[in-house]
């Protein structure tokens, strides 16, 4: 394997699974996955329709007092529901042959978090990564924030559900109020940023024009509604520009947000940082900026933009994630999904379970939110007691089938000159170029 064929697996993937072919064109394997639709297997995963009449059977579940919720076969279907969810979407991660595609899909439900904080947000949350994020990941940025602001999942994670227009017919009534946290995130985190200079009167306009965004389970199939017993009447101003009444308005603020130049510098500061470096170099920003603003936010060109900044080429500099270092570590012995159970755990452990960004913003990209001792004591007591269990490989033909030329001379001889195969393994697993990408 040479050099750029490990930067590849490595810096744009998730890590070479010790079975996978080598790319005789490194650069040319990554375009293609950026090609045609997502790939990755549905077969026994429901809809963000279906999750939803699974959630309402739950809700309708025989409530006799005195009888534990948990014990209700609507909720245990609930529990078997996410599990499937979670094992599928670490499946895909451990198996894929397509890594770069599969951090595309991280990054952006990383930028888009939603969490398990709320039970609509949690049974939504697989459907919501294959319907909002999979599905645009290569196409164009403007759609993948309509599907994102419009799927259950995120509108029951920012509370979007309970915000009401207050001079709506059910404003006036005077049942519910004005809720800001989706018009807030969309502009500080999704779309413009604090660069586009918005006030707190712009929050709440996009607020109001939001108001009747809502999820309904008695359509068929179920999924989003416009209300308009909820939604604010009249045009709001927002950014300087007026959007008028109704769902047209909403859909018209976000096709703008979405290009504001505001956002591209954002989105493409974002990609550089999340695979180049953690300083972004300038020049590698205005670039992709670029390719975004004239290609009409096209998220296939800005990722095949990527593979073609020198810098994407030059020495690894980042610090994997704990969920990406267990998968690459996972990868590199060949382990089969079935086979860690323990793997949920273990993400925790680290410091990043699975579905649980603390805050809307999503898990930091910088290795100082990473590298405190504490942390790398873990991963190097991680790597010690996952090498106990995998005494059947060889830790020369590991490095040598997923670092190649990234292993060091250094790190080479302490591996060979290892007083036990399970020493050999955990210095490979827990040395700097396995903690790169």
């Amino acid at each position: 394997m040479n050099t750029n064929a490990a930067i590849a697996f490595t810096r744009f993937g998730l890590g070479r699974r010790r079975d996978e072919p080598v790319p005789a064109d490194p650069r040319a394997w990554l375009l293609a996955q950026l090609n045609g639709p997502d790939t990755a297997p549905t077969y026994g995963l429901m809809s963000g329709s279906d999750s939803l009449l699974l959630l309402d059977a739950f809700a309708h579940r025989d409530k006799t007092p005195g009888v534990d919720p948990r014990t209700t076969p609507q909720f245990q279907a609930l529990e078997a529901h996410d599990k499937i969810e979670r094992e599928a979407f670490i499946a895909q991660a451990l198996t894929t042959p397509a890594g770069f595609r599969e951090r595309l899909v991280w990054f952006w439900f990383n930028h888009f978090t939603v969490t398990t904080r709320t039970r609509p947000a949690a049974s939504c949350l697989g459907a919501y990564i294959r319907e909002a994020i999979r599905a645009n990941v290569t196409g164009k940025f403007s759609d993948m924030v309509l599907a994102v602001m419009r799927h259950p999942a995120m509108l029951a994670y920012l509370d979007q559900h309970a915000s009401v227009g207050p001079n709506s017919v059910v404003g006036l009534r005077g049942h519910r109020g004005l809720n800001e946290n989706l018009a807030r995130e969309c502009l500080e985190l999704h779309t413009v940023t604090q660069a586009a200079g918005y006030t707190q009167d712009d929050v709440t306009n996009f607020a109001k024009v939001l108001t009747g965004w809502n999820w309904d389970i008695h359509l068929s199939p179920p999924g989003f509604r416009f209300e308009d017993n909820t939604h604010e009447p009249g045009e709001q101003t927002v950014l300087g520009r007026a959007w008028p009444d109704g769902e047209q308005g909403g859909i018209m603020l976000l096709e703008f947000l979405a290009n504001h130049p505001c956002t591209q510098r954002h989105i493409a500061e974002k990609l550089v940082r999340h695979f180049v470096a953690d300083d972004p170099p300038p020049q590698d920003v205005a670039y992709i900026e670029a390719v975004l603003r004239n290609n009409n936010g096209d998220l296939h060109q800005a990722s095949a933009a990527l593979v073609e900044l020198p810098a994407a080429w030059a020495p690894l500099t980042k610090l994997r994630t704990p969920q990406e270092y267990v998968i690459a570590v996972m990868r590199a012995v060949g382990a089969h999904p079935q086979a860690e159970p323990q793997l949920f755990n273990t993400f925790r452990n680290l410091g990043q379970p699975l579905f649980a960004a603390p805050f809307p913003i999503g898990w930091p990209d910088r290795a100082a939110d990473w590298a405190n001792p504490e942390a790398i004591l873990q991963r190097v007591d991680f790597a010690y007691q996952f090498a106990a269990r995998i005494n059947d490989q060889e830790p020369v033909e590991v490095a040598e089938a997923t670092l190649g030329p990234l292993l060091t001379d250094d790190t080479g001889q302490a591996i060979r000159h290892a007083g036990s195969r399970r020493e050999a393994l955990t210095l490979l697993l827990a040395s700097p170029e396995f903690q790169r990408r």
